[in-house]
């Protein structure tokens, strides 16, 4: 078990190295693809954006949840060490399309969505495998288009749980509703803040104890001149009714590079399971993936 574990770890690894390494040989002359829109854009720049301009202004965007960027992330996630036995894996791919709509001049709408699709074997006693969609989770965030005059970015609005699981096991059966927000501050290369949302049961009548949980993601990124982001953050989930913690710690890398005209964020890095609520992931996980760019 423990040889295909890091066997799958192994391989995943070494797509995204091999594939971030051809992103690297094609950028050094990532200014003479892009063309007048990069000197177009540097008069436009806001006061806190990156050197270098063009695809690091891009890659910083990314750090932003409220950007005024459509996106369409598929980050794949594995983790192991799952369910009673410890000895349940899963790979984990969201497909997490983001969404800009300008309600006014001063105004934007963020649909950000996040649908799993999911592939686990050994976490449930009795049934081996399970594989298909989970739940769907909807994010609306009204934000205001430029930053506070202290130059904070925020957004806040509904959160929707959408029962789209295919199989028990994968979902809750539950409709679900709270509130969600972000704040955050980009200062040179920098990013810094933190996105929180509640979900408690609206409606449904899943197996599952009633939904009523928090989620916390604080983020720190750091994005240079040559469009590499590197990012620490949790995706926090606290269970009101379990009364635990499920705290994974991520390290990431991504650079921007461009398939043809196409700008693309390769990523990958690790995490660590600092505290699991009963039967979830234990120990170190992977995760790595792509984000398709849309710029206005």
């Amino acid at each position: 078990m423990f040889d295909r574990r890091l066997q799958r770890l192994t391989l995943a690894a070494s797509c995204f190295l091999l594939v971030s390494s051809c992103a690297t040989t094609r950028q050094p002359r990532a200014a003479a693809v892009m063309g007048p829109a990069t000197s177009n854009s540097t008069p436009q720049e806001p006061a806190g954006a990156p050197e270098g301009g063009g695809d690091a202004e891009l890659a910083k965007k990314l750090s932003n949840p409220v950007a005024s960027l459509i996106s369409v992330p598929l980050q794949l996630n594995y983790d192991e060490n799952i369910g009673r036995g410890d000895d349940g894996e899963r790979w984990t791919l969201n497909l997490q399309p983001v969404v800009p709509i300008g309600i006014s001049d001063d105004w934007n709408v963020i649909w950000r969505t996040i649908l799993p699709v999911i592939d686990q074997q050994d976490v449930i006693p009795g049934d081996d495998h399970q594989d298909g969609l989970g739940d769907t989770t909807l994010s609306l965030f009204l934000s205001p288009k430029q930053p506070t005059a202290g130059g904070l970015v925020w957004g806040a609005g509904p959160v929707f749980l959408i029962p789209t699981a295919t199989d028990d096991p994968l979902g809750l059966d539950q409709w679900g509703i709270g509130p969600t927000g972000v704040v955050l501050k980009q200062q040179g290369r920098w990013t810094y803040g933190g996105l929180a949302n509640h979900l408690w049961k609206l409606s449904g009548s899943g197996d599952q104890p009633d939904i009523d949980q928090t989620f916390l993601q604080p983020f720190v990124s750091y994005t240079t001149p040559e469009a590499w982001t590197f990012t620490l953050n949790s995706e926090s989930t606290y269970n009101w009714k379990e009364s635990d913690w499920a705290v994974p710690l991520n390290a990431l890398v991504s650079k921007l590079t461009r398939f043809g005209k196409l700008p693309v964020s390769l990523f990958g890095g690790l995490r660590y399971w600092l505290d699991s609520a009963e039967g979830g992931p234990e120990d170190f996980g992977l995760r790595f993936g792509m984000t398709l760019l849309f710029p206005k």
